[in-house]
């Protein structure tokens, strides 16, 4: 017969997983994806580097992992923040700003997700995350032109675009870093004003959305 897993064994499997995860994000997010290696991922975890290997048997299949779960929470918080705007236009705007206002939290993170200068093999990872957050920001920017809030335009073109000047805006080695709340918060909303005028929304309006924006900056 044969062997089949406990639900504790499965269970404990998974938290462990977890675990290396937990560790290797919060390397990525001090010191950036090189600092990501094995040895470092078991210390911070407190497990064996064998262990670590068990579940992910290289280092590229651990950032992979990585790139994966900080991707998947950001997209998933940016469509709910869109998702729960009245509008299209407020849509955009939510979406805009969710990113910018998550992106600059986790800032050395984000830029080690996003934009940080790595080795080929794991900018291919994190290209499929790019074309996710743009394929995000495409699908609500041809909502508010369908419904003649914004100018007609390639959103195909626009949405990366918007992209790159909040990761540069924001994340780049020539952004201004915040030093309190109020810097961080005054930041992303001058990100998603800009990216709104950039995209054909005339300044009151954008100005207005901007404000209506929840902003989740923490302290």
């Amino acid at each position: 017969m044969p062997y089949r897993r406990t639900e504790n064994v499965v269970r404990r499997l998974a938290e462990r997983e977890e675990a290396i995860l937990t560790a290797a994000t919060a390397i990525a997010a001090e010191d950036g994806m090189e600092a990501v290696q094995i040895a470092k991922v078991a210390a911070r975890a407190g497990i064996a580097a064998g262990t670590v290997y068990r579940y992910f048997p290289t280092k590229t299949d651990l950032i992979a992992e990585l790139v994966a779960a900080v991707a998947g929470n950001e997209l998933t918080a940016i469509a709910a923040a869109a998702d729960a705007a009245p509008g299209p236009l407020s849509a955009l705007a939510a979406a805009i700003a969710t990113f910018a206002a998550r992106a600059l939290n986790e800032r050395r993170l984000a830029w080690a997700v996003i934009g940080e200068p790595v080795d080929a093999e794991v900018d291919a990872m994190r290209l499929d995350f790019r074309q996710s957050l743009a394929g995000e920001l495409e699908k609500r920017i041809k909502a508010a032109i369908a419904g003649r809030h914004l100018p007609d335009q390639d959103a195909r073109v626009a949405a990366p675009a918007i992209i790159g000047a909040v990761m540069e805006g924001l994340l780049g080695p020539l952004a201004p870093l915040p030093n309190d709340e109020a810097a961080a918060r005054e930041a992303v909303q001058s990100a998603t004003l800009f990216a709104l005028r950039a995209l054909g929304v005339v300044d009151a309006r954008a100005r207005g959305l901007v404000a209506q924006c929840a902003l989740p900056i923490s302290g």
